[in-house]
C-alpha cells in the first residue's frame, strides 16, 4: 500500500485527490489529511437540512460535498481524515474499522464500533464512516476527532428541521438524513497528552509499520489532474447545491 500523508488543508482539492486515486489509479493507496474548517455532506444529503448556513457563512466555514454517501460531518484543524483505497475483489470494509480501532487500541483508547460503522469511546462517537465502490476500486474513509471545536461542530451540524428534505433538483426522492450522535475528542482519553501533530505521526507510522507499504507522493501531473477537478467539480456551487454528478475526468 502506498501511504501519501497529504498536508493540503483545501477541502475541495482533498475530495478531489479521493476520487482522482480510487478512479484513476490502479495501486492501493492510504492517505491521511485534514481541511480547514467546513462542512462535508454525503452526495445524497440536503445542504439546508443538514446545516446551519447562517452559521457556517458567519464564522467562515466553507460548505463541501463528496461523491461517497452517508452523513455530513464538520471537519477542522482538530480532526484527521484516513482514506483507504484499494482494488479488491470482494469489498471488506469492516477491515479497515477494524484497523483504524486496533490503532487507537494501541494507543491506549478502548474503541469499538456500530453497525453504521461508527467508532465510539465511552458511549460518544469519535468517528464516522462512508464507503464507496468504483468498478474494482474500493473506497473506505473515516474522520477521527481529536481535538475538534465540538461547540462549533454541533452549532454548523444543525440545519433546519422544518426543510422538506428532499434531493436536489428532485420533487419525489429524499435525500439521505444524518443520524445525531453525541461525540467526543479522542484527546480527552488519553493517558499521556498529545499535540494532533504528534498523533498524526504515530497514526501514519502506525500503517508504514507494514513493510509492503511505502510513503507515495502525488507527482506533477497527478496535481494537475487533482486541481481540474477540484475547480470544475468540487469547488463548483453546482456541485456543492445540485449534486451535478455530469462533471467526469476525461
Amino acid at each position: 500500500m502506498l501511504c501519501i500523508d497529504n498536508r493540503c488543508t483545501d477541502v475541495y482539492w482533498n475530495l478531489a485527490a479521493e476520487e482522482y486515486l480510487l478512479k484513476q489509479k490502479r495501486d492501493n493507496y492510504f492517505m491521511l489529511w485534514q481541511s480547514e474548517p467546513c462542512v462535508v455532506m454525503g452526495k445524497h444529503q440536503n445542504v439546508q437540512a443538514e446545516v446551519d448556513e447562517g452559521f457556517t457563512g458567519r464564522q467562515g466555514i466553507a460548505l463541501a460535498r463528496r461523491f461517497s454517501g452517508g452523513g455530513a460531518v464538520y471537519h477542522d484543524g482538530g480532526n484527521i481524515n484516513l482514506s483507504f483505497i484499494e482494488t479488491v475483489d470482494r469489498p471488506d470494509f469492516e477491515y479497515y474499522l477494524q484497523q483504524t480501532i486496533d490503532f487507537l487500541e494501541k494507543t491506549g483508547v478502548t474503541a469499538y464500533s456500530d453497525k453504521r460503522m461508527g467508532i465510539y469511546v465511552d458511549g460518544r462517537k469519535v468517528s464516522g464512516s462512508a464507503q464507496c465502490i468504483h468498478r474494482n476500486r474500493v473506497m473506505y474513509h473515516c474522520t477521527l476527532l481529536y481535538s475538534t471545536d465540538l461547540d462549533a461542530l454541533n452549532a454548523a451540524l444543525s440545519g433546519g428541521q422544518e426543510v422538506e428534505s428532499l434531493l436536489p433538483g428532485s420533487a419525489t426522492v429524499r435525500a439521505v438524513p444524518s443520524v445525531r450522535s453525541e461525540v467526543a475528542n479522542i484527546r480527552d482519553y488519553l493517558a499521556v497528552p498529545l499535540s494532533v501533530r504528534r498523533f498524526i505521526r504515530l497514526l501514519f507510522h502506525y500503517f508504514l509499520e507494514d513493510d509492503r507499504n511505502s510513503i507515495s507522493r502525488f507527482t506533477q501531473e497527478d496535481l494537475k489532474v487533482i486541481e481540474r477537478l477540484r475547480r470544475e467539480k468540487y469547488a463548483s456551487e453546482d456541485w456543492i447545491y445540485n449534486k451535478n454528478d455530469n462533471l467526469k475526468l476525461n
